[in-house]
């Protein structure tokens, strides 16, 4: 959705373009949409966020219940609290996550529980701007919110399929509810499923999200005023449709390299498999696209810990080079650190929405805590 207001005229009538992506986007009865439910591809945590999003195979918290679902079925020992708030656009645009994990009483089980909300508010509604005899009426612009939900059901187990290697399933559940204004609302909904592979000093993730293909059902509330308007303005009206998201494939590796006994390195490379269609990545084809991520994390004592990543390369036009319009590639990076005291660690994270040619950065801040019952931490220490 665009951000900004800018204001298409015609003799008689105005109307608010960034208001027509979001009505128009989803014209089809039903279509696979390439870029369909983005909000969820922002990431999750400050940790995961700093190391390029590359996560899959790392990931060792309630992010996971975003990241790798199977990976929380290394969460046993007590309950777990993740919350993560982050702002774009000078605050225009929000960004929040909650995920609690809650280990099953067989200790064979962990179930997770995730709430994500990305939203912008008070976006001027100029649809109504400009009156039929053509005079401006500024009184007539109102505002309005553009909110995307999901909510995550993940379920994880642990196996002994492999010998000497520690095996995890995992599945999410995924309930959608997408929003602007009270004219248009979608619900979708769909599957993840995915797998950790755990070596001594290794670990392996592959998960397959949108598994079943993820769709969203779009509904549009257009008043006859409305109607009018976009008549005038020789803009399609609304109506109701289906969007489908295409499978992904997400493989990632980690490895350990210790450095002496309290320092060690950990290194992930993720590769993002995408199958609608030819896209601007490192390796395109048709109809599939590869975009790898990369990161690092330095940790201390495993209470100190720095991070760095890189991902989402792109081609573009060189704007240095004007005359023989060559390309190079640009990518989006990523710092941050964290520590961690008693049962509570403190991330941060200072990421680019864009790539390194766009300074659309912002500070992403997560909280993790350990839900330990007080008596039973007594009776161990």
């Amino acid at each position: 959705m665009a951000l900004t207001s800018v204001v298409c005229r015609t003799k008689k009538y105005c109307c608010f373009p960034s208001l027509l992506i979001v009505i128009f986007c989803n014209q089809a009865t039903a279509q696979f949409a390439k870029y369909s439910d983005e909000f969820l591809n922002i990431g999750a945590g400050a940790r995961g966020m700093s190391m390029g999003n590359a996560q899959v195979s790392s990931v060792s918290d309630g992010t996971a219940g975003y990241w790798n679902p199977a990976a929380l079925a290394d969460i046993r020992t007590s309950p777990q609290l993740n919350l993560m708030h982050a702002e774009y656009f000078a605050g225009i645009g929000k960004y929040d996550y909650a995920n609690l994990v809650l280990p099953l009483k067989d200790n064979k089980r962990t179930l997770g529980l995730t709430l994500l909300r990305f939203a912008v508010d008070d976006i001027p509604n100029t649809v109504f701007l400009v009156q039929p005899d053509g005079s401006i009426d500024f009184s007539n612009i109102t505002t309005f919110s553009s909110a995307d939900y999901a909510f995550l059901i993940s379920l994880a187990q642990q196996v002994n399929w492999i010998k000497n290697r520690r095996v995890n399933f995992g599945i999410n559940a995924k309930i959608i509810y997408r929003e602007a204004g009270d004219f248009t609302k979608a619900w979708g909904f769909g599957f993840d499923a995915a797998v950790l592979v755990v070596g001594n000093r290794w670990k392996l993730g592959i998960v397959a999200k949108d598994v079943t293909t993820t769709f969203n059902a779009w509904s549009y509330n257009i008043s006859q005023e409305w109607r009018e308007v976009f008549y005038a303005t020789q803009n399609d009206i609304p109506s109701n449709s289906i969007e489908l998201t295409a499978p992904q494939l997400i493989p990632g590796f980690s490895y350990d390299f210790p450095i002496n006994k309290k320092v060690n390195l950990l290194a992930e490379a993720d590769f993002d498999i995408t199958f609608d269609g030819r896209r601007n990545t490192v390796f395109s084809f048709n109809p599939i696209s590869i975009d790898p991520r990369m990161g690092l994390e330095l940790s201390y004592n495993n209470v100190f810990f720095v991070r760095a990543g890189i991902n989402n390369f792109q081609k573009a036009l060189d704007d240095k080079d004007t005359t023989n319009r060559k390309e190079i590639w640009i990518y989006q990076p990523s710092i941050g650190a964290g520590f961690k005291i008693g049962d509570v660690q403190i991330d941060y994270a200072f990421t680019n929405l864009a790539n390194q040619s766009n300074p659309l950065y912002t500070n992403v801040f997560s909280l993790k805590v350990d839900l330990v019952d007080v008596k039973k931490k007594k009776k161990k220490n």
